[in-house]
């Protein structure tokens, strides 16, 4: 099969499944089902571009898999543990510390606590422990997908100024295109008031008062152990980067430890009891949403399919030659994360521009950090925190588009300008 044409049948197959997805809900068919279509048929155009040697074609699938497969055990892991801090009601322990029924304090309290919560976790942990958290205050859908939506944006914004909080800086931080203390000082400000741009504008539609919607959260009886699980839960989660740092292990590693530990302890605690069987993580998996993970899956390879045949790549190369402007290209590498994965973006970004030309902690490598990691909130599907909160919430990505994709744009346009302007005068 032709290169040109194979290509354009990739492109074309990722387009439909592209909107596929985005009509979920106009056309009835499951988010889930037109991602896995769209990563199957993508590879099978990939080995027909390759077609001449089969054994390579297998081996660059399993490498792609092998990367996509630590991000769903990840998630995995992290879900499960999440799933058995609140079966045990654990969350009561911070819901018992919020003293605040106004909605604007609450979105305020819960994007800070995300903010700093995701420059320790990664983003993806942050989205799932605090939608959890969230349920447990706020129950009406309506005011709990806002707030979850503020999660999303909030995640990612932490996430950027640190090399621990998204999956990106890692990446810049490994590969030594960054240093630790540099990139803290110089992208804490310009997230920070992305953060706070964001809560401004979504805290204009948020008036009023939840009456007797967190005292119903605080007067839910605790399981036993509750608060024991919390702490051993949360400060695992902590451990998980620590480890990283301390082993070299990959990041599901730790959470795997992490789960092994918590399902360890669970079954001391709770299997001299017929009646806490509910407590236990075999019991906990069952109520795991696979249809979320399998999405994930799905979207994760189709975007390692486009990046075997080149094609972002070629869309890094095309910003280089028509562009020009470092910072502009770092700004819309950033507006393309929320289409596709900011993690091959990157990755292209690092092989187009070279160490000896642009040393460690060059503006280019900040700006490709927090571009990268924040403007995956400016649609659903374009972040790892996003999906997540599409597969927990099952929320609709054309309500997110048109109530939140905007804020997300102004917050992130806004820590550029504010990078840009503290690069300038500092």
């Amino acid at each position: 099969m032709e290169s040109a044409f194979a290509n354009f049948l990739i492109i074309l197959v990722f387009a439909i499944g592209y909107f596929a997805i985005i009509f979920e809900y106009n056309i009835k068919v499951n988010k889930t089902a037109s991602a896995l279509l769209m990563a199957v048929l993508t590879w099978m155009f990939v080995f027909l571009i390759r077609g001449h040697d089969m054994a390579q074609d297998v081996d660059l699938l399993g490498e792609h898999l092998n990367g996509v497969s630590q991000i769903i055990f990840f998630l995995l892991g992290a879900m499960t543990l999440v799933e058995l801090i609140d079966r045990h009601r654990g969350f009561k322990v911070i819901t018992d510390m919020i003293h605040t029924s106004s909605k604007k304090k609450m979105l305020w309290l819960l994007g800070f606590i995300t903010f700093f919560l995701s420059a320790i976790l990664d983003n993806l942990t942050t989205t799932i422990v605090m939608v959890s958290l969230i349920r447990k205050l706020v129950p009406e859908r309506e005011d709990r997908i806002t707030l979850g939506a503020m999660v999303v944006i909030a995640a990612n914004a932490g996430g950027a100024w640190t090399p621990i909080g998204d999956v990106t800086t890692t990446m810049l931080w490994i590969n030594g295109n960054i240093s630790t203390l540099a990139v803290m000082k110089s992208l804490f400000l310009p997230s920070v008031l992305s953060l706070v741009i964001a809560l401004l504008l979504l805290g204009r539609s948020l008036k009023g008062r939840y009456p007797q919607l967190v005292q119903k959260a605080k007067e839910e009886a605790p399981e036993p152990g509750g608060r024991l699980i919390f702490y051993c839960g949360i400060g695992s989660l902590v451990f998980v980067p620590i480890i990283k740092a301390a082993t070299g292990l990959p990041p599901f590693m730790g959470i795997l430890i992490a789960l092994g530990f918590l399902w360890l302890l669970t079954d001391l605690m709770h299997h001299p009891y017929e009646g806490r069987q509910h407590l236990r993580v075999p019991q906990i998996l069952t109520h795991i949403d696979t249809s979320g993970v399998l999405f994930f899956l799905g979207i994760l390879l189709c975007i390692g399919a486009l990046e075997s045949v080149g094609l972002l790549a070629d869309l890094a190369h095309l910003l280089d030659v028509y562009v020009h402007n470092l910072p502009l290209i770092a700004t819309i590498i950033g507006l393309i994360s929320a289409v596709i994965d900011n993690v091959p973006l990157v990755a292209a970004t690092m092989g187009m521009y070279d160490l000896q030309t642009y040393p460690m902690d060059s503006s280019i490598w900040q700006l490709i950090a927090y571009c990268a990691g924040t403007g995956g909130s400016i649609l659903i599907i374009g972040s790892a925190a996003g999906v997540a909160l599409m597969g927990l919430e099952k929320i609709d990505f054309l309500w997110y588009f048109k109530k939140i994709s905007w804020v997300a744009l102004i917050s992130y346009l806004s820590g550029v300008v504010v990078y840009l302007a503290q690069s300038q005068f500092f």
